[in-house]
C-alpha cells in the first residue's frame, strides 16, 4: 500500500512557507535638519545620534533622541520635534509600531503644520498604522503626507513613495510596493540620497522575494549589500544578509541560508532591532525544520512569538503562528497545531489579507487528512491550489499533497493527474530561472514530489514509467545547457526507452534514486528494465560516509575486508548480479550521496574479498538522458593536446608541485609535438587557456591544485599561475570554464576535488568536473579527494599508454588504476588510484 509522506516530508521541503520578508522602518534622512538653526549644540548633538542610527546603534539614537527631545521641549518647538523624530524613526527600525505612535502622539505646533517635520511624522504614523494592520488610519496618514508633499514641494517624496510601498507589503499587495519602490529608487538617486537608495534596493529585493522572483531578489539584495558596506550602514548591511538569506533558502540551499540567518540575527539583536531579531529567528528555524531538528526550530519560533508579542508586531506574530502550526504538525502535537492554525486563519482574514490565510490554510487540510477526514482535506487543499492569489511554491505543495491524498485513497487517475499537474507547476516555476547559481540548488524544493510520484507509480506496476519521471530530474542544467532539453520537453516526464539506451551505450546500466523511506535500483539491459527496493537514503549515507572516510586512508581495504565496502557491494550492486552476468563494462547513474562513491572501490566478497574494479569497467553518467546523447568516437592519441599546468605558485597556502613537471612530460612525449600545445609555469594562467581556444583539441590536461567550493560550487577553481603584472585572476573558475564551449573527447583535471565536493539533488556532484562536462566535453576525469602527487604522474602515464593503443578512456583509466593496484608498492592502496573518477557526456 502506498505510505502517506507528506507531513513527514515537510520538514525537508523549502517552498511550503509564506514568505516572511519585512523590512521595518523607514530610510529617512536627515541632512536638512542640520541646516536649519545656527545653534550648535543641538546640531552636534543631532548629528551625533543620527551616525549612531546610521551605523545601527538603535538603542543609543533612540534613548538619546528622546532626552535630547525633552532637555529642548521648552525652549526650542523645532528641535524638540527633530529629535522626537529622530527617535521614532529608531523606533521603527527596531519594530515598535506602537512606541513609534506613542512618541508622535502630541499634536504639532502651527509654526510645523506644513514643514518637512510635519511630512515625515505623518510617514511614520502611516508605517506604524500599517505595520499594526489598521490599515485605514494608515491610508488617512499617507493621504495627508501626500497633500503636504504636493502643497509645499518637501523633500520628503522618495520617503512617501517607500511608505506606499511599505503600507501594500503589509496588505500583500506585491505588485503595486514593487512599483513603489522602484519610484523611491529614481528619487533617492535624483536626490544623491545614498542612505535612502540603499533602503530601496532593500525594498526591491523585498518585493521580488514575495513574488517568488528569485534572481531578481538576489540582484537586487547583492546591491543593497554593497551600498551598506560602502556607507558603513549596518541597518541596510543585517537586512540584505538576511535577504539573501531567504532567497538563497527558497532556491533550494538551507545550509548556506543558515549561516547568512545567524549573522543577520546576530547583528539585529546587537542593534537593538526586536522586529528584525524575531524576523531572522523565524526563517533561521525553517533552515532546522529541513535538517529534521525540529526542537531548535520550535524553539526559535517560540521565541519568535515572544518577541512579536511583546512589541506588537501584527505580521510578525502571524508569522511565528503559521511556523508553529507546521512545527507541531512535524512532532505530532495535532491540538497544538490546530491552535496556532486557527489563531493565524482568524488573524489573516480580520486582515482580509488571503495570502496570509492560504498557509495555515494548508496546515489544517493536513490535519484533516492526518485524522482521516479525507472529504475536508481534499477540498482545503483543491481551495489552496486554485486560489488567485496562492504562491507558486505554496500551489505545487497543494497540488502534492492532493496527489498523495488520493494516492492513500487508491484513487489511482486522480493521482496520477494530480502528481503531474504539481509537476508541471513546479517546472512553470524553474523555467523562469536562467542564472546556473540559482538554477542548480532550485530542483531540491521538488525532490520529494518526484520521489512520492515514482513511488506511486513502482506501487502500481509501472517499472518504465517510474524510471522515466525519475530521469526527468537528472542532470536537467546540464542537459539545458548542452541543448538536449528544449522547454516543451522539460514541462513534463516523457517514457524513455532506457533498454535502447543500454543497448547504444554498449553496457548494463544500474539506476539509482535513494528516497527517504525506501530506495530503488533499476538494473538495465538491451533486453530488460529490473527494480529492486534498497534500504532508505540515510542507511546508505552511513554507509557512504564510513568508507569515502576509510577510503581516503592509506591502508589496503581488501585485506582489511572492511565491512562497509562489504555492506555497500550487497546492498548497492548484488541484487542486480544476474543482470550483469558476462558483462565487462557497467555504468552507473548514481544519486545523492552515492555521487561520492567510487562504485570500483566496492568490495566483492567472492571469491576472497577483492575490489570491483577488477572485475568490470565502471563509468559514472548523470543521467539516462545524457547517457543517450554521449557520442560513439574512435579513440586514439592522434586528437590534439592542449596540456597546461605546472604553475608557479599563487599563494603561499598552496606551494608548488613536486612531480608536476614530470606528469607532464610523461603525457607530453605520448604525443606528437606538432599535435599538442604545452602552458606551463607563468604561462598556464586562466587568460591563456581561454585565449587557446581549447574547443579545437581532443585532450585537455590539467596539473594543477583545485579547490572545491562547497557553497557556492560554480567558484570552484582549477589554480594557475599568477598573471605580469600580478593581479588575482589566476583561478580558472567553474562558472567560466562552462562559457567556453568545447569538443573533447577527455578532459582531465589532475588535481584535488576535480569532482567536486557537494551534490545538488538530480545534479550530481557539481564542480570542475561537472563544469567541462557542461561546456561540451565527451568524458572527464576528476578527482572525489586529496590525490597523490607521487603516484599520479605514474597513474596518468599509463592511462595515455593504454590511450595511444586505441582504448577508451574508461577502459584506459582502469588498465592504468590496476597497474598500481597490482604493483608491489604502497600505489596498490585505493587512496592512490580510487579518487580518480571518469564522467562521460555528451
Amino acid at each position: 500500500m502506498y505510505e502517506r509522506g507528506s507531513i513527514e516530508r515537510i520538514g525537508n521541503q523549502s517552498k511550503w512557507r509564506r514568505t516572511l520578508i519585512a523590512i521595518a522602518g523607514l530610510a529617512l534622512c536627515f541632512y536638512w535638519f542640520t541646516s536649519c538653526s545656527g545653534r550648535n549644540d543641538p546640531t552636534v548633538e543631532f548629528a551625533r545620534l543620527e551616525e549612531a542610527l546610521r551605523r545601527g546603534d538603535l538603542v543609543r539614537a533612540q534613548e538619546g533622541a528622546e532626552k535630547a527631545a525633552s532637555k529642548y521641549s521648552e525652549a526650542d518647538a523645532q528641535w524638540t520635534w527633530k529629535f522626537r523624530i529622530l527617535s521614532a524613526t529608531a523606533l521603527s527600525f527596531r519594530g515598535m509600531a506602537e512606541r513609534v505612535l506613542a512618541v508622535l502622539s502630541a499634536e504639532l505646533p502651527g509654526s510645523l503644520a506644513t514643514s518637512d517635520i510635519a511630512t515625515r511624522k505623518l510617514l511614520l504614523e502611516a508605517w506604524a498604522y500599517g505595520n499594526l494592520h489598521r490599515f485605514a488610519e494608515a491610508e488617512q496618514k499617507l493621504s495627508a503626507a501626500d497633500r503636504l508633499c504636493r502643497a509645499f514641494d518637501t523633500k520628503s517624496s522618495g520617503e512617501l513613495l517607500k511608505t506606499y510601498g511599505l503600507v501594500e507589503i503589509n496588505k500583500g499587495n506585491y505588485e503595486s510596493a514593487s512599483k513603489f519602490f522602484s519610484q523611491t529608487l529614481e528619487v533617492a538617486r535624483k536626490d544623491g540620497n545614498q542612505f535612502l537608495e540603499a533602503f530601496a534596493l532593500l525594498d526591491l529585493g523585498q518585493a521580488a522575494l514575495l513574488r517568488e522572483r528569485f534572481e531578481e531578489a538576489i540582484y537586487w539584495s547583492n546591491a543593497a549589500l554593497r551600498a551598506g558596506e560602502r556607507q558603513n550602514a549596518n541597518l541596510v548591511i543585517e537586512t540584505a544578509l538576511g535577504n539573501l538569506g531567504w532567497a538563497t533558502y527558497k532556491t533550494g540551499d538551507p545550509e548556506r541560508a543558515l549561516g547568512l540567518y545567524i549573522e543577520a540575527q546576530r547583528r539585529a539583536r546587537d542593534m537593538g532591532s526586536p522586529g528584525d531579531e524575531v524576523l531572522w529567528l523565524t526563517t533561521a528555524g525553517y533552515a532546522y525544520v529541513d535538517q529534521g531538528n525540529y526542537p531548535v526550530a520550535e524553539d526559535l519560533y517560540r521565541q519568535a512569538l515572544k518577541i512579536a508579542t511583546a512589541i506588537n508586531s501584527k505580521e510578525d506574530i502571524l508569522n511565528a503562528q503559521i511556523s508553529l502550526a507546521f512545527v507541531s504538525l512535524l512532532t505530532h502535537k495535532l491540538d497544538l497545531a490546530r491552535h496556532y492554525a486557527d489563531q493565524a486563519i482568524a488573524a489573516a482574514r480580520a486582515d482580509g489579507n488571503r495570502v496570509d490565510e492560504l498557509y495555515p490554510l494548508l496546515t489544517k487540510a493536513q490535519l484533516s487528512a492526518r485524522q482521516g477526514d479525507a472529504r475536508e482535506a481534499a477540498q482545503l487543499f483543491s481551495e489552496i491550489a486554485s486560489d488567485p492569489k496562492v504562491d507558486l511554491s505554496l500551489k505545487w505543495e497543494a497540488q502534492h499533497e492532493l496527489a498523495n491524498l488520493y494516492a492513500d485513497q487508491h484513487q489511482t487517475p486522480r493521482a496520477e493527474a494530480a502528481y503531474r499537474t504539481a509537476l508541471a507547476t513546479f517546472e512553470t516555476a524553474r523555467l523562469e530561472i536562467q542564472h546556473e547559481d540559482v538554477k542548480l540548488p532550485f530542483l531540491s524544493n521538488a525532490s520529494s514530489l518526484y520521489e512520492d510520484y515514482v513511488r506511486f507509480l513502482l506501487s502500481r506496476g509501472k517499472t518504465v514509467d517510474a524510471l522515466s519521471v525519475a530521469d526527468h530530474a537528472r542532470a536537467r542544467s546540464l542537459a539545458e545547457g548542452l541543448g538536449q532539453l528544449s522547454a516543451t520537453d522539460a514541462a513534463l516526464p516523457t517514457r524513455r526507452d532506457a533498454q535502447a539506451t543500454s543497448l547504444r551505450a554498449g553496457g548494463p546500466i544500474l539506476y539509482y534514486l535513494l528516497g527517504t523511506k525506501q530506495s530503488y535500483l533499476w538494473a538495465i539491459t538491451a533486453q530488460k528494465t529490473s527494480v529492486f527496493q534498497l534500504p532508505p537514503a540515510s542507511d546508505i549515507d552511513a554507509d557512504v560516509r564510513r568508507y569515502r572516510k576509510a577510503l581516503e586512508t592509506q591502508k589496503n581495504l581488501a585485506e582489511s575486508q572492511n565491512s562497509d565496502g562489504l555492506a555497500l557491494y550487497q546492498k548497492l550492486v548484488a541484487p542486480a548480479l544476474p543482470t550483469l552476468a558476462n558483462a565487462t563494462r557497467v555504468f552507473i547513474v548514481p544519486d545523492g550521496t552515492l555521487n561520492a562513491l567510487n562504485f570500483e572501490a566496492l568490495l566483492v566478497p567472492d571469491p576472497t574479498p577483492h575490489y570491483w574494479i577488477e572485475d568490470i569497467t565502471v563509468t559514472n553518467a548523470s543521467s539516462l538522458r545524457l547517457l543517450d546523447h554521449a557520442r560513439a568516437t574512435t579513440h586514439s592519441a592522434k586528437g590534439k593536446l592542449l596540456l597546461i599546468g605546472n604553475p608557479t605558485a599563487a599563494s603561499a597556502e598552496l606551494g608548488t608541485l613536486p612531480q608536476a613537471a614530470l606528469e607532464m612530460a610523461n603525457i607530453g612525449r605520448r604525443f606528437a609535438a606538432i599535435d599538442q600545445r604545452v602552458l606551463a609555469q607563468s604561462d598556464a594562467t586562466p587568460a591563456a587557456y581561454l585565449a587557446a581556444k581549447p574547443a579545437q583539441y581532443g585532450y585537455i590536461h590539467f596539473v594543477a591544485h583545485g579547490t572545491a567550493s562547497r557553497l557556492s560550487p560554480l567558484d570552484s577553481a582549477i589554480v594557475l599561475s599568477q598573471p605580469s603584472p600580478p593581479d588575482d585572476s589566476f583561478r580558472l573558475y567553474a562558472r567560466d570554464i562552462i562559457h567556453s564551449p568545447l569538443r573533447a573527447d577527455l578532459v582531465t583535471i589532475s588535481s584535488c576535488y576535480g569532482a567536486g565536493s557537494r551534490a545538488y539533488s538530480g545534479e550530481g556532484l557539481v564542480g570542475l568536473s561537472w563544469a567541462f562536462l557542461r561546456a561540451g566535453a565527451h568524458n572527464v576525469i576528476g578527482a572525489l579527494w586529496d590525490v597523490s602527487d607521487a603516484s599520479t604522474p605514474r597513474l596518468m602515464d599509463e592511462m595515455y599508454a593504454e590511450i595511444q593503443k586505441g582504448k577508451p578512456p574508461a577502459e584506459a583509466l582502469r588498465k592504468a588504476k590496476l597497474s598500481l593496484l597490482h604493483s608491489n608498492d604502497s600505489f596498490r592502496r585505493p587512496f592512490y588510484w580510487a579518487p580518480f573518477q571518469l564522467y562521460t557526456g555528451s
